[in-house]
């Protein structure tokens, strides 16, 4: 095999194929990068048995021919190289790469010992790449990162009809997201639960690509794939039943507080800074206020006042600050809205661009209060 290739171009492409490489993985191979040149291009594959990329790249190909490389030794040789077009050449049971004065020689992996990738399923729908992301980054701080519970660590999505609804939970918090799409069948109504991990990479390194398909398979093969821009990722979906979290968004909340979002979040910070491990912030709701106050006894105590619009009666809750932040950290809106129904239940946070008129329900984030001494 013998090829050229601008070194930017196959820099990002190795390096975005090694993303999905397990920095233990079964079986050596599956440490490898599976290059293949042929018909003016080079494709880049990488597979763990859970999940797999792939994509092409131009090149000038002078032999065809295929190879087994290590992923992470070749996205950091790519990185270091000068910019100038890289030859690549096999010789034997090594591999050269060649970039102006700079030459590496790597040891081929046997390729012949390389699982098949599994087939991108039939398209189901096609969502915006950039709404995908900013769901998926909005739900995501609520999975759980405890693998002894592999369930909670995925986000599960639900397809009905023209909207996508992304969920997560980790038992102390929820969110959920609506994001619409186009589905490939106007009756689609199915569901499918990924990790947390895998979904993120997904949003993050082709959500900014345009349109993203998404591909369910429809036998027992439990496989989801996601493609756009000519890069095509899978993963294996989580086993289990997913807890039916959507009936604990309660129907109606009679308490509702709106809050500029940017000032509650710096002030939570200042506050929390006094806060104990695992101790809360606590935030006292009257009318055109909200005090926050955090520390207690003889230790360190902070406070601040912020405005905000109450409707119904004053209101107490704490809060693992955590929490609080991270779930108005991705609320873009100027507002912020907090909808109660009483103090040992619940709170759920919503986007609000005017500080008057409704929230915005295509999020929602449910957090649980830390219970207060009477």
């Amino acid at each position: 095999m013998k090829f050229r290739v601008e070194r930017d171009v196959l820099t990002e492409a190795v390096s975005w194929a090694a993303r999905s490489l397990s920095p233990r993985p079964p079986v050596p191979v599956l440490s490898g990068l599976l290059l293949r040149a042929h018909d003016g291009v080079v494709s880049l594959s990488s597979f763990d048995y859970e999940t797999s990329a792939r994509l092409e790249i131009p090149a000038e190909i002078s032999a065809e021919g295929t190879i087994l490389v290590s992923g992470r030794l070749l996205a950091d040789i790519c990185r270091s190289l000068p910019a100038a077009p890289v030859d690549v050449e096999t010789d034997g049971s090594k591999v050269t790469l060649t970039c102006r004065r700079s030459s590496f020689h790597l040891a081929t992996m046997p390729e012949a010992e390389y699982p098949p990738l599994p087939e991108l399923p039939n398209i189901t729908g096609a969502v915006s790449g950039d709404a995908f992301a900013k769901g998926v980054s909005q739900v995501i701080i609520a999975a759980s990162k405890d693998d002894t519970l592999p369930i909670l660590t995925g986000v599960r999505m639900e397809f009905e009809n023209g909207l996508i609804t992304l969920l997560a939970t980790d038992r102390y918090r929820l969110a959920l997201r609506e994001i619409v799409w186009k589905p490939g069948s106007p009756s689609v109504s199915t569901s499918a639960l990924v990790k947390a991990k895998t979904l993120n990479e997904v949003a993050k390194t082709l959500g900014g690509s345009g349109e993203l398909n998404i591909a369910l398979a429809e036998d027992d093969s439990r496989l989801i794939g996601f493609e756009s821009g000519g890069r095509t990722t899978t993963s294996l979906l989580v086993d289990g039943d997913y807890p039916k979290i959507r009936s604990l968004f309660p129907d109606s909340t009679p308490i509702h507080a709106i809050v500029a979002t940017q000032d509650l979040v710096e002030a939570v910070r200042r506050v929390s800074l006094v806060a104990e491990r695992n101790t809360p912030v606590r935030l006292a709701f009257s009318e055109g206020l909200v005090v926050l106050d955090a520390g207690t006894g003889e230790d360190a105590q902070a406070s601040e006042e912020l405005e905000a619009q109450l409707t119904g009666e004053d209101i107490t809750v704490a809060f693992n600050p955590h929490y609080l932040v991270e779930g108005l950290g991705v609320i873009e809106t100027p507002f912020v809205r907090f909808s109660f129904t009483s103090a040992p239940k619940p709170a759920m946070i919503t986007a609000q661009k005017e500080q008057e008129g409704d929230d915005e329900s295509d999020y929602r984030y449910l957090v649980m209060p830390v219970r207060l001494p009477n």
